[in-house]
């Protein structure tokens, strides 16, 4: 069920608080935008209620295809970024078979095997951890025709819909190649957000599966596992080993521990060069959605929302948080940063904080020097970061100054 009273449209009336933790923050409490009061004209089937041709705008404004900016600079990021960790792969590698007196092309196979098992295997583990349910046309025509339009406009196959049943506020996308790629919504997500904002969050997956992104990931991910795994055994292996065995046999012990601490810097780098990758990609896929919904507001709301939303959550990080709209992880860390400084951010001094003051202690927060240094071990930008991407677009599209060739200049 779809939350209609509350979006994120230019009148709106911007009232209540939330709890997040022990403090309390503003929400959005809005008139409902003239997009979602036409869809209320749909029956539960998507049929009209009235023969309204309005009835149809949201669906119908997604017919064609929308022409796009070229990819060439995410592309350049994604290939710069496969170049050098598999460079370090390689690095690694021969650094293994000089330290263990291996065949090379003993080690190089059993990684390009490693890699593609990883590949192929990684959506059922996203399955299995997040356990999405297929969703037909039947139980949700609103979702399906959505998606379809949008996908037919974006120019892509349309991926596969399913709803997983958690109560968070998170959508991401999974697959191994664009035409078997899955759609994921969670349950809160579909409860919590308006069908303006939900839309947003849509354009945002869809974004990935157009620039491919979430392929690379899955496959790039491989990389940092395996040093993470051979670091770890390595370790493990030394550190139970009999003293009296690694006393006898010194330089085996000596080389193992070597291992470890190579694979850990390799895991280190591996790790920093992807986790790049996914905040490059998010501020893409946001762009993409401003630009193919016209409505960068939307996404801007939702963002906000399932952040805050996120913070309230006492679940422990998932293992597929890379692929969400938004990691958990950070935005209880926003929040709880925020929520340190409440009183230097509260301006008016009424105990919450209004929107333009969460923006206000968002973007101050951004411009810390130690933030900076801590987003590098993130999976997503920080929120402000995207919002003022969002913000700057909706500028230059109320304007009529952002053509397609522009889409991702600003990134």
């Amino acid at each position: 069920m779809f939350q209609n009273e509350r979006c994120s449209c230019v009148n709106c009336v911007r009232e209540a608080t939330v709890l997040a933790g022990n403090q309390h923050f503003s929400r959005f409490r809005c008139q409902r935008s003239s997009a979602v009061r036409t869809l209320d004209l749909l029956d539960d089937l998507g049929h009209p209620k009235y023969p309204e041709p309005k009835a149809f705008i949201l669906v119908a404004k997604f017919t064609h295809v929308i022409p796009m900016a070229s990819l060439a600079r995410l592309q350049m990021v994604m290939t710069y970024t496969i170049f050098l960790v598999f460079a370090v792969l390689f690095a690694f590698l021969a650094v293994l078979t000089y330290i263990f007196q291996i065949n090379i092309l003993i080690a190089v196979g059993l990684a390009a095997i490693f890699i593609f098992i990883e590949y192929a295997i990684g959506p059922v583990l996203v399955e299995a951890s997040t356990r999405p349910v297929a969703v037909s046309r039947q139980e949700s025509p609103w979702l399906h025709d959505t998606v379809k339009s949008m996908s037919e406009k974006a120019g892509i196959p349309m991926p596969r819909i399913a709803i997983v049943e958690n109560s968070t506020p998170n959508a991401f996308v999974y697959g191994r190649t664009s035409s078997d790629a899955t759609l994921a919504l969670h349950r809160g997500l579909v409860d919590q957000l308006n069908k303006d904002e939900v839309v947003g969050v849509i354009g945002h997956e869809l974004g990935h599966i157009k620039h491919r992104d979430f392929v690379i990931m899955t496959m790039l991910s491989a990389v940092p596992i395996m040093a993470y795994l051979v670091a770890r055994l390595s370790f493990q292996s030394f550190a139970f080993a009999p003293k009296a065995r690694r006393k006898n046999e010194g330089g085996i012990g000596i080389a193992i521990l070597a291992a470890a601490g190579v694979s850990f810097v390799v895991y280190l780098l591996s790790q920093l060069l992807v986790l790049s990758l996914s905040r490059a990609r998010e501020h893409y896929s946001d762009a993409f959605s401003a630009y193919m919904t016209g409505k960068p507001r939307d996404l801007e709301s939702a963002l906000t929302r399932i952040t805050y939303g996120l913070s309230l959550t006492r679940s422990e990080p998932h293992g597929a948080r890379a692929f969400f709209i938004q990691d958990p992880s950070r935005a209880k860390l926003e929040m709880a940063e925020i929520s340190e400084k409440k009183e230097q951010y509260d301006l008016d001094r009424d105990g919450v904080l209004d929107e333009r003051e969460l923006q206000l202690a968002m973007r101050e927060e951004a411009r810390s020097s130690w933030k900076s240094v801590n987003a590098l071990f993130s999976t997503h930008p920080p929120t402000f970061k995207r919002i003022l991407l969002l913000r700057q677009m909706e500028t230059e599209i109320e304007k009529g100054q952002l053509a397609a060739s522009d889409i991702y200049k600003r990134i």
